[in-house]
This record gives C-alpha cells, structure tokens and sequence, in this order.
C-alpha cells in the first residue's frame, strides 16, 4: 500500500515569486489526483517538487510513513511521464523501455520480460527495435507511459502528457492512459491545464490558482458544487453565466427580473449570480424563476447551439445570458423567455468570491 501526503508544501523563488503555497493533500492507492489550473499556478512546480526536483522551501512529502522531503529522485521509487516524452533519441524502443531498469541494476531476464509485458500492453510488439524519430506521436506518447510502467514505481507522476498530440489522437490515448493506470492500483498525480482531461480521468481534482488550492474534490463536486468563483469560471465549457447583480428585498434584479435569494444573514447590495448554460432552457408555464431578452449571437457547437441573449436592464448596460439550446429550431434574432432553475443557480460573494451557502 503506498499513500503519497504533502503537508503545507511551499516553493518560494524571492519574496515576490511565490509558485506554490500552503499546498496540502493526500493521494492514496486507486487514487488518480488531477492537478489542475491555468499556466503558472504551480502545478507543475508541485510535481516536480514531488518528483525531487525541485526542493521544497517549506513543508513535507511523505509516502506511507516515510519522509522523502529531500531524498534523491532516484531514491523515491517514482516513475514520471513528461510532456515532451524524454525519449532516448539514438535507443530503439526497447532499448528506451529498459533504460530505467538497467540503470537500477535489474537481471537481464527480468528485463526482457517486464519489457515484454509491457510492449503487449501498449500494442507496442511490432516496434521494438524502432528509433523514436521513425514513430508517431501518439506511439512516442506510448512509449514514454511504458518506460514509466516497466519500473512498477509506487508513484506514478505525469506532467501535461497528451499536449503535443492532436485532439483525435488526444481523446483516444486520454481512454487508454485512464484503463492503464487504474490496472496499476497505485497513487497517480497528473497535472494538467485541459478540464475535459481532468474531469475524465480523475477521482479527484485539485483546482489551483496563484499556487493554493482553491477547491479539492471528486470532478463532479467540482463542476456542480464550485467553491468560489475562480473554479466557477474556469472548470466547465462553455463557461458558467457570471453576473454582478444588485440586490433587492431580498432577491436579485436581473434587469426588471426578480430572482429569489437564498437564506442569508445579511443581505449584500449586490451578489453574483453564476449558472451554467446548460443549465438555462426555454421556459415552460411551470417555471417560476424566469427572464425576457433578444438573441443576438448564435454558436452552432454541433449536438446544441450556444445562444446569447442580451437582458435589458436599468440600472446598467444589457446583461449577457448564454443558454444551449436545441439545433431543431431558428434562434437568431428570436425574442424568447429562458428559466433559471433555482436547483442551479449559484450565488457566489463579491468581495471574497466564496460561494454563498
């Protein structure tokens, strides 16, 4: 059993380059954590933290009882996949996929047979004895995750491993890497700044932002129950309705529409609504919650179309509201009513922008 745990790790380059700070969870067997957030929040600087890297400036890493804080990379018993494959140019397949054990000192036999085993299981059989430059990129990408398979590591790391390939080729190896490291059973850390990625490989995502986790969660908490509104706005696409709103007797004014405000102590002057599009539909008679406005912008993303109506309001410029909607009908330049769900709506505060509960 191996339980990977960082306990407030810090990474502090001078007093104003700060990448990483007061970063703490756990990743467990089974476990598959997603680091997620947008270039230069501290994802990668984690990893490579992890990894033994880079030093951490403050803070523990432990994996089971014992602390590897400042131990060598090579004496961590992890395996990494990185972003641009770190191949061995001039080695054949093989030679790549054995590189790591022979340099830990392992029997020639137990080479060719961990080899072998794991070249069955990447359908990399017929390409052996190639050179990385006669492979494709998505046989490269195979080759790096088998070279990390073949040490059967405790920790398996991978930093950004699918961004050089194209989105087909992207979608399927994303499956085959998500059935190949649940076959492992061991801690996986992945760091990413793709949504779809995280949301379908995880157990659990760490959303990061200016180096602190600003939300750690299974990927469907993190979508439906967002902590504050920079998980609102970044996971999820097309991106959540976000609207500052003002208040009034108890509801918020949508233009010269009233929307119920959940049960609050106080009741600010204005409140930020967020919804996703998905979430927003034609109205029925049924619904009790709903809004007027004049389409203006319409996207066709295939199975729906993203509509954008604009919301008349007196107290400021038009409000934006985005909705998918079906493909069967003309929406352009339509007058329609939408429903807001209260199930759905979230109301997030704007001074913090912690998620109002």
């Amino acid at each position: 059993m191996a339980r990977l745990e960082l306990i407030n790790l810090n990474k502090t380059y001078n007093p104003k380059v700060v990448p990483v700070r007061d970063v703490s969870l756990t990743v467990d067997d089974n476990e598959f954590l997603t680091l997620l957030g947008p270039s230069g929040c501290g994802k990668s600087t984690t990893l490579r933290m992890i990894a033994g890297l880079e030093e951490p400036t403050r803070g523990k890493i432990l994996l089971g009882s014992e602390d590897i804080t400042f131990k060598r990379p090579g004496d961590r018993n992890m395996a990494m996949v990185f972003q641009s494959y770190a191949l061995y140019p001039h080695m054949s397949v093989y030679d790549n996929l054995a590189s790591g054990l022979k340099l830990k000192k392992v029997k020639s036999g137990e080479i060719k047979q961990q080899v072998a085993e794991v070249a069955r299981l990447l359908g990399l059989e017929e390409l052996l004895q190639r050179k990385p430059g006669q492979l494709s990129g998505g046989q490269r990408q195979r080759v790096a995750v088998g070279r990390a398979l073949v040490r059967r590591a405790q920790v398996y790391l991978l930093d950004e491993p699918l961004s050089n390939l194209d989105a087909l080729l992207r979608e399927r190896v994303r499956a085959e890497i998500k059935q190949l490291f649940v076959a492992q059973k061991a801690p996986v850390v992945y760091v990413t700044h793709d949504q779809t990625e995280a949301m379908t490989l995880s157990t659990k995502v760490a959303v990061l932002n200016n180096g602190s986790i600003q939300q750690l969660d299974p990927p469907e908490r993190i979508y439906n129950h967002p902590a504050n509104l920079f998980v609102a706005g970044f996971v999820g696409s097309p991106q959540m309705n976000l609207l500052t709103l003002p208040c009034r007797d108890r509801h918020a004014l949508l233009g010269e529409f009233r929307l119920q405000l959940p049960d609050l102590p106080t009741v600010p002057p204005e409140i930020m609504l967020g919804i996703r599009p998905e979430n927003v539909r034609i109205a029925h008679s049924e619904d009790t919650q709903t809004i007027r406005g004049q389409v203006y912008l319409v996207e066709n993303l295939g199975m729906h179309n993203l509509v954008s109506v604009r919301v008349p309001s007196a107290q400021s410029e038009s409000l934006t509201v985005r909705a998918l909607l079906p493909t069967d009908q003309n929406w352009s330049d339509a007058e329609i009513t939408l429903a807001l769900p209260p199930q759905n709506v979230h109301w997030f505060d704007i001074q913090s922008g912690d998620k109002l509960r």
